[in-house]
């Protein structure tokens, strides 16, 4: 039985953008999956750390799905990027109190034969970075052991939504399946 999965998107950030990438690609699973249960979107949330924090939270309270996969979008990348941690660097102004916490998704695993995808370390000091510590966090306190990924999402052109949206939808089976 696939456990029910929470998505997340940003809105845009910038004057000058006309979309965020990962909202594209939630906008195009949900084409596919339109009255599908077992997923829930929450695209669009505020690009400012503790308010996208609060929200995506209280969905979780709310649906308490089995796993969750937060999105943002990555003008600089070229393929999917699952980011295997968030620091607190994006929260707190101070380094010395930097605090790293991990998902407890085997990444390799996850995203084993799955082609132009790739597993990062860097998920980048900004409201990405911040809503994936504030969500990791948030389970870790409470004792929930669901699995919770981030996903970097390129630009989408023609040429590529294709193959994104198919190496997305396989990690979304892997993680409903898990």
């Amino acid at each position: 039985m696939k456990r029910r999965i929470l998505l997340t998107s940003f809105d845009i950030w910038l004057p000058d953008q006309k979309s965020n990438s990962a909202n594209d690609l939630l906008i195009a699973l949900e084409k596919i999956y339109p009255t599908d249960d077992y997923l829930t979107f929450v695209k669009q949330i505020p690009v400012d750390i503790y308010l996208a924090s609060d929200r995506v939270i209280k969905k979780i309270r709310q649906i308490q799905p089995g796993a969750i996969i937060c999105c943002g979008m990555a003008e600089k990348r070229i393929q999917l990027s699952v980011e295997s941690n968030a620091s607190s660097t994006a929260i707190l102004s101070t380094e010395k109190h930097q605090r790293v916490l991990y998902t407890t998704v085997d990444l390799e695993l996850l995203v084993k034969g799955i082609e132009n995808v790739q597993i990062s370390h860097d998920c980048g000091k900004f409201v990405c970075e911040g809503l994936y510590y504030s969500v990791l966090d948030y389970l870790q306190q409470n004792q929930i052991k669901i699995p919770c990924i981030f996903v970097h999402v390129p630009i989408l052109t023609e040429e590529n939504t294709s193959s994104i949206l198919n190496h997305f939808l396989l990690i979304i089976d892997r993680l409903a399946l898990s």
